[in-house]
């Protein structure tokens, strides 16, 4: 299909950015990749008057360590991800993740701040953000502020941005050295959205689980950060009993559709599955 008619605005500041989305109020919304968005206009889903292309704004892209995070700017692409060397000596999980994400043209302009920032239940980037407890920086007219990814999705395509908000950054605290990490997504073709998946962030001393951080994604109306099935490993070996728990913890939290993925069971149980999966293999990955 073919989306309504827009005017296309191209700022060279956030400032500038802001203010067009101030003015325009709710007729207008920011493009990032264009990948979430672009779909939801062609179907009619979405019907902005206006769209507000950050690509032209200097500053928003690139990934750096600043003291204990990794800063990476709203506009950098999955594909900068994958070829990320920071990311892959400190935070691997994350280009895991991006390899993922739809297709090679896709994660080529797709972007972390557009998949974090849409509020799309099925996009894996957030899952993924609860997970590694990462904070999102918005900048408004008032200037900017954090607020946590665990906190930051209220409903399907419904977050905490205040109108006029843009996502300029993602900070994510530097993993612990030896941690262990999966993303596990089971989909029905490539590109597609996931059945379920699971994101896992483990440490061990020895053969004892000392923390663990669980993620899982579209299996709810948002990202699910699976606080009691974490809680539950901690201090264990992660022996079957353990896992079988923190499974049946995971599971309890969502709430999924029955769609063309399939039914609602079935797929709270690919959740489970999925988190089995991703625990096995971050435990295999973990040094202590």
């Amino acid at each position: 299909m073919i989306p309504g008619t827009f005017a296309y605005h191209r700022p060279t500041t956030i400032g500038s950015a802001v203010a067009l989305l101030i003015e325009l109020g709710e007729d207008a919304r920011p493009l990032a990749g264009g990948h979430s968005l672009i779909p939801l206009m062609k179907t009619r889903l979405a019907s902005p008057e206006h769209l507000i292309d950050l690509a032209g704004i200097d500053g928003l892209s690139g990934i750096a360590r600043s003291d204990d995070d990794i800063v990476i700017g709203a506009m950098t692409t999955q594909h900068s991800l994958i070829g990320s060397s920071l990311l892959s000596e400190l935070a691997p999980i994350i280009r895991e993740t991006s390899l993922m994400i739809a297709d090679p043209q896709i994660r080529y302009k797709g972007t972390i701040g557009g998949n974090c920032a849409n509020g799309d239940p099925g996009n894996d980037m957030p899952a993924l953000m609860q997970c590694l407890n990462a904070r999102y920086a918005l900048t408004g007219n008032e200037g900017s502020r954090e607020v946590l990814a665990r906190d930051f999705y209220l409903g399907a395509y419904e977050t905490a941005l205040a109108a006029g908000e843009i996502l300029t950054a993602v900070r994510i605290p530097v993993p612990a050295a030896g941690h262990g990490y999966a993303y596990e997504k089971l989909k029905r073709k490539v590109g597609d959205y996931a059945t379920a998946a699971a994101a896992v962030m483990i440490t061990m001393a020895g053969d004892t689980c000392m923390s663990v951080s669980i993620g899982l994604t579209n299996v709810a109306e948002t990202p699910l950060w699976a606080e009691e099935a974490g809680r539950l490993l901690v201090g264990t070996k992660l022996d079957e009993g353990s896992v079988a728990s923190a499974v049946a913890a995971a599971e309890a939290i969502t709430d999924p559709a029955s769609d063309m993925r399939g039914p609602a069971d079935y797929r709270t149980k690919m959740a489970g599955v999925m988190l089995r999966r991703a625990l096995e293999r971050a435990r295999s990955r973990a040094t202590a």
